[in-house]
This record gives C-alpha cells, sequence and structure tokens, in this order.
C-alpha cells in the first residue's frame, strides 16, 4: 500500500500514532528500564504531545474545511520544528568535549519550574548538564536525541505534505 496514496485521516492517524507509539517507548525506557530523562528529553517529549494533539485533531476532523486542515499542518509542523530545535541542541550537547559541557546540577525539570522564573529555567535547560549530554543509550550506533531529530523532521515534513498538499481526500 502506497503511503502517498492514502487519505488524509490516514495520514494524520498514523502520525498520531507514531507520537503515541514513541512517548510509549519513551515512558518504557523510563520507567522500564529505569533512565531518567534530562530536562530536554521532556521538552522533546511535550513537542511529540503537542504533535499528537494535532495530528488527531487532523485525524478527527479530516481535511474540510481546508484551513482547519492547514492549520492542523502549521500546527504540527511548528511544534515538529520546535522539537526538531530541541532535539538538535540535546544532539549539540553530546558531542561536546567533557570538559566543555555545562552543569545545572542535574536538577529535575519540574523542580527547576516550580523554584526558579520561566527565564531561569529556560536558560538552565538550554545550557545544558552533564546528564544531558551523557549517552546511555543508542541504537545503531545513533544516540536517542539523534533518532527523536530524524523523528521530528520525518513527521512534521509528513505532515505539512499531506496538510498542505492540493485536493481534500
Amino acid at each position: 500500500m502506497n503511503p502517498f496514496s492514502w487519505s488524509f485521516r490516514a495520514q494524520y492517524l498514523t502520525g498520531f500514532l507514531l507520537c503515541a507509539g514513541l512517548l510509549g517507548y519513551a515512558l518504557y525506557v523510563e520507567h522500564g528500564m529505569l533512565m531518567l530523562p534530562c530536562p530536554l528529553c521532556i521538552l522533546q517529549r511535550i513537542a511529540f504531545v503537542v504533535m499528537a494533539v494535532f495530528f488527531l485533531s487532523g485525524a478527527v476532523f479530516g481535511p474540510r474545511p481546508v484551513w482547519l486542515r492547514r492549520l492542523n499542518a502549521g500546527l504540527v509542523g511548528l511544534a515538529a520544528a520546535v522539537g526538531a530545535g530541541i532535539a538538535g541542541w540535546h544532539v549539540r550537547m553530546q558531542t561536546l568535549p567533557a570538559g566543555d559541557v555545562p552543569s545545572c546540577g542535574g536538577m529535575e525539570l519540574s523542580y527547576m519550574v516550580g523554584n526558579f522564573p520561566l527565564r531561569r529555567v529556560a536558560e538552565m535547560v538550554f545550557t545544558g548538564s552533564g546528564d544531558c549530554a551523557k549517552i546511555d543509550w543508542t541504537f545503531l550506533g545513533i544516540s536517542m536525541p539523534a533518532w527523536t531529530l530524524a523523528w521530528f523532521i520525518g513527521l512534521g515534513a509528513g505532515a505539512l505534505w499531506a496538510g498542505l498538499r492540493g485536493g481534500a481526500r
């Protein structure tokens, strides 16, 4: 079956299921493999949740009206772009030499949000920590943030292609 001939609803339902599967795997890694996510990982999860919501919205409401289809595509694309930016930053943190990795003391994101102003939290998260630079999971020699970067790019491109192409199927 050619995915290019799938209906808009089928494509967006597939996008939703892929996001849900990726989030489910992230939860398995956290709770089953006991690998706590760093703040950048949590922000990437949030981007996948936002993408999943708009993929599901597109699957439920379908290709009409056209403005809603395009809005869903734009919002999935925006969430994918933000997620790709965060994942790219995370990959960058992992490629820094050990001595160049800044530290935020290994605080959890929930602690930072509850105890610091939002601007300071953003600064600490994007400065990174030793935990963000640590590579403790790979598949085919590629780290999890690099895989999420690929998923953000692929899902975002697919959403934009399905949502912005002509015709309503």
